[in-house]
């Protein structure tokens, strides 16, 4: 099983960017998804989550109202659409997997590669 993600990049503060991770496993729709990050010198945290038919989704606070998460089961694909970007934003962003929604947000069982995103004020 894979996770691919992209849509990474350098934008100015303020801006835009959507990352998408597309995944390989044939039952996606069995996988709650989702996205953690990692800015130098920290830790991994969770960013957001979305079980398997996208009906539940969560956020960590500091993005809430600021990124989306969201997924197509037709094109087993994850989003993470972020706007109003802020420096403390610059981070590794991965993409994560787990068939149960609560473990995902704390133990993912599949990570992707990660995608840069990094946001200069």
């Amino acid at each position: 099983v894979q996770l691919q993600a992209s849509g990474g990049g350098l934008v100015q503060a303020g801006g835009s960017l959507r990352l998408s991770c597309a995944a390989s496993m044939r039952t996606f729709s069995s996988y709650a998804m989702g996205w953690f990050r990692q800015a130098p010198g920290k830790e991994r945290e969770f960013v957001a989550a979305i079980n398997g038919n996208g009906y539940m989704s969560r956020h960590r606070d500091s993005v809430k109202g600021r990124f989306t998460v969201s997924r197509d089961n037709a094109k087993n694909t994850v989003y993470l659409q972020m706007s109003s970007l802020k420096p403390e934003d610059t981070a590794v962003y991965y993409c994560v997997a787990h068939t149960n929604y609560a473990r995902v947000q704390v133990a993912p069982s599949l990570w992707g590669q990660g995608t840069q995103v990094t946001v200069s004020s």
